[in-house]
């Protein structure tokens, strides 16, 4: 399947919006705070990988995260229901499971209006 088969059902504005997106990188991230914070890029590197690593930590847990104005991270559940497999039509059960959540603040939402 080409890219522009997946365009076909959309409006010309809606095309031009997602190419416009662009998605920022973890090293472009770190580029970022390491310049606005006047310190090193592996310093950066340190403070995001903590950051990530200890919000994964709260999550595993069961614990709610809140940064104020940010937004919070919280686990979900979802629960056990039936899919079909897209291959061969097969249904299929799928087991309940817990998600990682983010629902943003205030000030995000914002600054992205």
């Amino acid at each position: 399947m080409h890219d522009f088969q997946a365009f076909r059902d959309l409006s010309y504005s809606e095309i031009q919006r997602r190419k416009e997106v662009k998605q920022m990188t973890k090293a472009e991230l770190i580029n970022y705070v390491a310049k606005d914070c006047k310190i090193s890029k592996a310093a950066a590197e340190k403070v995001l990988n903590s950051l990530t690593h200890n919000i994964g930590k709260c999550l595993r847990k069961g614990d709610k995260i809140t940064l104020t104005n940010f937004g919070t991270f919280y686990v979900s559940k979802r629960r056990a229901r039936t899919g079909r497999n897209p291959q061969t039509g097969a249904v299929i059960n799928i087991k309940a499971r817990k998600v990682p959540r983010f629902k943003p603040g205030k000030q995000l939402k914002d600054w992205t209006m």
